[in-house]
C-alpha cells in the first residue's frame, strides 16, 4: 500500500489543474445561466423573469463556448487582474451577440433592441464581480492587526509589485502605511490604499512628520532594486537616527504565489554610487569567443570571477591553472553547473616553475592568457619577501615569456594600485612586474611583427568581498559580536565590486589588443607602454565602511558593536593612488577607463635586474631583494614598521590633485 502512495500522489497533482478548470466552468456557466433571465427581466420587465426556463441552458451554453477563445475557464480567480477582467469583458459581448443570433434563428422574439447590451453588461458584472469579491476575500486585512509597520521606498512599479506580493503572503508580517517615491509630482496620491507620502530626499521630514502623528514605522523597506549608492546612504543615516532598521526585498518578478515574502538586508555593495558602465560586449566576443584561453590564478577572486565572466563569451578552450587545489576545484565545480558546454582544461601549476609554465603554453598555446596570480595581502608577503617577489614578479616574466614563444595573441596582467608610490614590498613587486610588462609591450608594437604578442597591463585598487579583503573581515567580526578592527582612523582605500571590476578588465583586455583609430591617443599611449586604469569612483575610508557595515546589520556603531584601532600594519599606507605623479591621467573612449602616462625603462634591463632578484629570492638574501627593488623602482617608499603618515606629504599640489 505504501508504495501506491507516490504514484496516487502524482495522480492527484496531475488531476488538480484539471479538476480547477472544470470548476471555473461549472461557476461560470451558472453566472451565466442567471444572467440571461436576468438581462431578458431588465430589458423588458413586463415579459417576467424565469419565462422561457431554456434561458437558463441557453445562456450558460453561449457563454462556455463564447470564453473558450477568451481562456476564461482557465483563469486563476485568486490573481485576476486587468487582463482576466478584459477576457470576461470580450466573452461577455460574444456570448451576448451569440444568444441573440440564437434567438432570432429559433424565431423567437428579442425582449428588446438593447437587449444583446444589457446581457452583456450583467454577464461582466456577475462574472468580473465574483472574482473581485474571490480577490478581495484572500487579502484577509484582519490578519495585518499585528503586523509590523513598514514604509516602502522606491518607483511607484516596485511598491506595486510589493503590496501584490504581499497579498498572496499566506501569513503576512507587515503592514505598509506609506509609500516614499522617487517621482516629484506623487505626493497625495495612493496605490492600493497607501499614500504616497512625498519624494525619497525629504525623508527626514516625512518621518519626522510620520512619528509625531504616531506612526512611526518599524523598517524601512527599499523595493527598487536600482536604489543605490549616496541616495540609499542617506536614507540609512537618517533611519540609524530614528532607531529604524533599512531591508530590501527580494527581486519581486522571482517570487512565485507559493513563495513567503522575506526581506532582505541590505548588502554594503548597494552603498557604492557606482552608475552602471555600458560594456563593450560585441567587442568582447569577438576577443575571447571560439578562442583558447587561459587564467591564471583562476582559483582566487579575480580569477574565478574572471573565468566566469569568459564562460559567457563561449571560448573554445578555458584553462584554469592555479596552484591551490581546493580553490581549482571550487571555480571547476562552479563552471561545471553555470557553463557546462564549455570545454575546460583544469591545470595544477606554479607560475614561478618555469618548465611546468612552459610546457602547458606548448601543449595548449593559449591565444589569450589572463595573469591573476599574484600574492596580494600586504603583511605575508613583508613577512614572507623571496615568496612574494619570486611569485608576483619572477612568475609574471616566466608567464609571459612563456606565451610569447608559443604564440599568445595578448596577455592581460592584472595590477594593483599599491603598485604606485609604493610603501610595502608588495606593491613594488606589482610595479616591477608592470615595468617588465610595459616595456615587453612596446617591443611588440613598435618592433613591426604582426604577430608579436601584446602585454595588457591593467590597474585597478580593492575589490568589495574579495579573498584576504576587509568587507569578510568585518563580517566575521560581527557573527561574533565585534568589536570591528580598523587600523586607522583616517585609512582610506578605492572600492568596486568583484563583478564591475572584472568586466572593465575585460573591456580594457578589447581596447589594448583591438587596435585603436589610428592617431588616437589610446593608440599613442599603448605604442609607449600606456597602463589602462579603472575609474574606482571617490575613495572611501575604512572606518566609515565599518560604521556602514554595523547599521546594515541593524546595529548602532560605539554601542552596539564598538570599533577598534590597531594601527597600521607592515607596508600599509593611510591612502592608496591610482597615478603616480609623473603618470597624468588620459581619459579613453569608454567611461571606465583611464590611462596612465607611460613611465618606461627598458626590457633587457628590466629583465637584468629581475635574474638578480631570482638569484637573491632563492638565496634568502633579503637585503638583496630590497636593494634591488629599490634600485628598480625608485619611488619605492619602504614602510615596513607600518608607521602612519600621510604618503602625500612632500609632494606638490599638482601632483596631490593628480593621484587623488
Amino acid at each position: 500500500m505504501a508504495s501506491q502512495c507516490p504514484d496516487t500522489r502524482q495522480s492527484a497533482d496531475r488531476l488538480r489543474p484539471v479538476n480547477r478548470i472544470v470548476v471555473n466552468i461549472l461557476l461560470d456557466g451558472v453566472l451565466a445561466a442567471l444572467s440571461a433571465p436576468l438581462a431578458r427581466w431588465l430589458a423588458d420587465p413586463h415579459g417576467g423573469l424565469l419565462h422561457p426556463l431554456w434561458f437558463l441552458a441557453g445562456g450558460a451554453i453561449t457563454l462556455v463556448i463564447s470564453g473558450l477563445p477568451f481562456r476564461v475557464p482557465l483563469q486563476y480567480w485568486r490573481f485576476s487582474g486587468v487582463g482576466d477582467l478584459l477576457g470576461i469583458a470580450g466573452a461577455s459581448i460574444a456570448s451576448a451577440v451569440l444568444f441573440a443570433l440564437g434567438l432570432h434563428l429559433t424565431g423567437f422574439p428579442i425582449p428588446s433592441p438593447t437587449f444583446p447590451v444589457i446581457h452583456a453588461l450583467v454577464l461582466l458584472v456577475l462574472m468580473g464581480g465574483v472574482r473581485i469579491v474571490y480577490r478581495l476575500a484572500h487579502r484577509r486585512p484582519s490578519r495585518y492587526e499585528a503586523s509590523s509597520q513598514v514604509i516602502l521606498i522606491g518607483a511607484d512599479v516596485s511598491a506595486d509589485l510589493f503590496i501584490r506580493a504581499m497579498e498572496r503572503d499566506p501569513a503576512p508580517r507587515f503592514r505598509v502605511t506609506g509609500i516614499l517615491t522617487q517621482g516629484r509630482q506623487q505626493a497625495g496620491r495612493r496605490i492600493h490604499g497607501i499614500p504616497i507620502l512625498g519624494h525619497v530626499q525629504a525623508i527626514d521630514e516625512i518621518l519626522e512628520r510620520v512619528i509625531a502623528d504616531g506612526g512611526a514605522p518599524e523598517r524601512l523597506v527599499v523595493t527598487d532594486t536600482d536604489f543605490r549608492g549616496q541616495n540609499l546612504a542617506e536614507v540609512m543615516r537618517v533611519a540609524e537616527r530614528h532607531a529604524i532598521m533599512v531591508q530590501r526585498t527580494p527581486v519581486l518578478t522571482d517570487l512565485t504565489p507559493a513563495d513567503r515574502l522575506e526581506l532582505r538586508p541590505l548588502a554594503i555593495e548597494d552603498l557604492l554610487n557606482r552608475p552602471q558602465v555600458e560594456l563593450d560586449h560585441m567587442g568582447m566576443a569577438a576577443l575571447l569567443g571560439g578562442r583558447t584561453v587561459m587564467v591564471t590564478g583562476a582559483g582566487g577572486s579575480i580569477g574565478s570571477e574572471l573565468a566566469r565572466q569568459i564562460a559567457q563569451y563561449a571560448p573554445a578552450r578555458l584553462m584554469l591553472l592555479d596552484h591551490g587545489e581546493f580553490a581549482l576545484w571550487q571555480v571547476d565545480l562552479d563552471l561545471s553547473e553555470r557553463a557546462p558546454k564549455i570545454r575546460r582544461e583544469v591545470i595544477l601549476a606554479d607560475v614561478r616553475d618555469r618548465d611546468r609554465i612552459e610546457q602547458v603554453c606548448a601543449l595548449y598555446r593559449p591565444e589569450l592568457i589572463f595573469h591573476a596570480a599574484a600574492l596580494k595581502h600586504v603583511p605575508m608577503v613583508e613577512a614572507n619577501p623571496c615568496e612574494g617577489v619570486l611569485t608576483n614578479v619572477v612568475g609574471t616574466r616566466i608567464v609571459a615569456d612563456a606565451a610569447a614563444r608559443n604564440g599568445t595573441r595578448a596577455m592581460v596582467m592584472i595590477s594593483t594600485d599599491k603598485a604606485v608610490n609604493p610603501s610595502s614590498l608588495m606593491g613594488a613587486s606589482k610595479r616591477a612586474a608592470e615595468m617588465y610588462c610595459q616595456a615587453l609591450d612596446v617591443e611588440a608594437r613598435t618592433g613591426g611583427r604582426a604577430d608579436a604578442m601584446r602585454c595588457v597591463t591593467v590597474r585597478f585598487g580593492n575589490v568589495l568581498g574579495s579573498t584576504g579583503s576587509v568587507v569578510p573581515l568585518f563580517r566575521r567580526q560581527l557573527e561574533h559580536g565585534g568589536p570591528l578592527t580598523v587600523t586607522h582612523p583616517d585609512m582610506q582605500r578605492y572600492f568596486m565590486t568583484v563583478p564591475e571590476a572584472v568586466g572593465l578588465v575585460l573591456q580594457a583586455s578589447v581596447r589594448g589588443t583591438i587596435r585603436p583609430r589610428e592617431g588616437s591617443g589610446t593608440d599613442t599611449l599603448l605604442r609607449e607602454g600606456g597602463i589602462f586604469v579603472l575609474d574606482m569612483g571617490k575613495p572611501v575610508k575604512i572606518v566609515d565602511l565599518a560604521r556602514q557595515m554595523i547599521r546594515l546589520a541593524g546595529l548602532r556603531p560605539d554601542e552596539d558593536v564598538p570599533i577598534r584601532f590597531t594601527g597600521l600594519r607592515p607596508g600599509e599606507k593611510l591612502f592608496e593612488e591610482l597615478f603616480h605623479g609623473r603618470e597624468a591621467p588620459v581619459p579613453t573612449d569608454h567611461p571606465g577607463l583611464k590611462m596612465a602616462t607611460p613611465r618606461m625603462v627598458d626590457r633587457r634591463d628590466v629583465g637584468a635586474v629581475i635574474d638578480r632578484l631570482e638569484a637573491a629570492c632563492h638565496g634568502g638574501d633579503t637585503a638583496r631583494i630590497l636593494a634591488l627593488i629599490e634600485g628598480l623602482v625608485p619611488e619605492f617608499a619602504h614602510n615596513p614598521s607600518g608607521d602612519a603618515r600621510d604618503n602625500l606629504a612632500g609632494r606638490t599640489d599638482a601632483e596631490r590633485t593628480m593621484t587623488t
